[in-house]
């Protein structure tokens, strides 16, 4: 038993796993689901599939981002900036940037950085909850 209690204790602190897995898979499916339902919606009313793509194309790209800054970080040498890992959450990566914050446990103990983080998932869900609910009329392009 210690013998396997040794094992587990090493795996985190490699960063090996994630903790709740399911329960965090769950919320960011939730997460999901308003952005995915409103880019499908763009795209059957023929205002384009763009949406569509640039979450996962976005995601893919803060995943990397975060990778990098934490093999960065590691190695003490030159880091990403907040500012782009932020402009990357921005701009439909915010996703990826959650999976990376768990997968790589990263970035998830700056409490100034989460401030920033979640205030950006939360401009996003309030994007999609204005134009699937209240038919765009808090956006000025609506």
């Amino acid at each position: 038993m210690a013998k396997a209690q040794g094992t587990a204790a090493r795996g985190a602190e490699r960063g090996v796993g994630v903790r709740h897995a399911r329960l965090k898979g769950l919320a960011l499916g939730l997460l999901c689901l308003l952005p995915v339902v409103g880019a499908v919606q763009l795209g059957w009313r023929g205002q384009g599939w763009v949406a569509l793509a640039l979450y996962p194309l976005a995601s893919v790209i803060s995943l990397l981002l975060y990778w990098q800054d934490k093999r960065q970080a590691q190695r003490n040498a030159w880091r990403t900036p907040e500012k782009v890992l932020h402009a990357s959450e921005l701009l439909g990566g915010w996703p990826g940037a959650l999976v990376a914050q768990q997968l790589l446990r990263h970035k998830t103990r700056k409490l100034s950085y989460q401030l920033v983080f979640w205030g950006i998932v939360l401009v996003h869900q309030m994007f999609w909850i204005d134009y699937l609910f209240l038919g765009a009329r808090l956006l000025p392009f609506g």
